[in-house]
């Protein structure tokens, strides 16, 4: 391609209306940096289809909208993946309509794509246990054992969400076993470190010589030498199949995975769904009781105890 023929393209990409004025508002009403990453590459991939089918955006309609569903479908895409781009070219028509821009379709007639309930399924007590502990087992490096075992540890003792473990600092350990997280959408809430969690958390603490403020820093990688250095999120979610694959778990585990156990196993034993909706900061009862409700042996011990007709 040439000189003359990229410039001609980039003339022609299709500009949606206040594009930029759109992140803006979400920025400044504090959702995370994730969440806007999101945004923009859902958008993007939607100004791409538009672009390459000659489309210009008020000329978007019902039609136009199935063809991208399509072209998502084209792709791959699960149910539930197709539907966050949808909501996300939703959320900017609303916003559009918000500030008395005219909108080619309302945001509510881009239905979204039927999907099939899948029922999570979390691991065995005995194999998140296994999984927790067998970072000092088989890292080389015994301070990489122990910090990502206490990375575990913690994932499972507070029910924290990967980017809410990355970014702890060492002054967020204390005495009294809370843990004060700014969470998605910049929600506050307190969780919790067990016993066992804090003792681990000691151990490793004890074994830092370096000044990084980070809970968890890396020992490898070209910014050793980073005061400000954390361990990724992309590092922990890729050690975390490492030691599952090793063990011959065969339920697939993630960051998300062990939240979701955590969830799962207080339920189980008789945790009360508002407590754990705290725990987790979640904004709503019903985002919560997809976790609680997920297990069998949960629904098994509420038949048992609550059946009218027992003898």
């Amino acid at each position: 391609m040439t000189k003359k023929d990229i410039q001609s393209t980039i003339a022609n990409i299709v500009q949606l209306p206040l594009y930029s004025d759109f992140f803006l508002q979400l920025k400044v009403n504090n959702y995370s940096k994730e969440t806007l990453y999101n945004y923009r590459r859902d958008l993007e991939l939607f100004i791409e289809f538009l672009t390459t089918t000659n489309t210009t955006f008020e000329s978007i309609s019902k039609l136009v909208m199935n063809k991208y569903k399509a072209t998502l479908q084209d792709k791959e895409l699960d149910g539930q993946s197709i539907n966050r781009h949808l909501s996300s070219i939703r959320s900017y028509l609303r916003f559009l309509i918000e500030m008395d821009y005219e909108v080619p379709l309302p945001p509510d007639a881009i239905t979204l794509v039927k999907t099939t309930k899948k029922t999570a399924r979390v691991p065995d007590l005995h194999e998140l246990i296994a999984l927790i502990e067998y970072p000092e087992k088989i890292e080389e490096d015994s301070r990489v054992g122990l910090r990502n075992r206490v990375m575990l540890e913690l994932l499972f003792s507070t029910g924290l969400r990967i980017s809410e473990l990355i970014s702890l600092n060492r002054t967020h350990i204390d005495d009294s076993g809370r843990i004060f997280v700014l969470g998605k959408g910049k929600k506050e809430r307190f969780v919790y470190l067990t016993p066992r969690a804090y003792t681990h958390i000691k151990r490793y603490l004890a074994i830092r010589t370096d000044s990084s403020p980070a809970l968890f820093v890396p020992y490898k990688g070209k910014n050793i030498h980073d005061k400000n250095r954390r361990v990724s999120t992309n590092y922990l979610q890729m050690k975390i199949k490492q030691y599952r694959e090793l063990l011959h778990i065969n339920v697939p585990i993630s960051a998300h995975t062990i939240r979701h156990s955590f969830a799962t196993y207080l339920a189980e034993e008789g945790a009360n769904p508002a407590a754990i909706q705290v725990l987790l900061g979640h904004e709503s009862l019903n985002t919560t009781t997809r976790y609680v409700h997920a297990s069998d042996r949960y629904a098994e011990k509420i038949h048992t105890d609550h059946h009218p007709l027992k003898k």
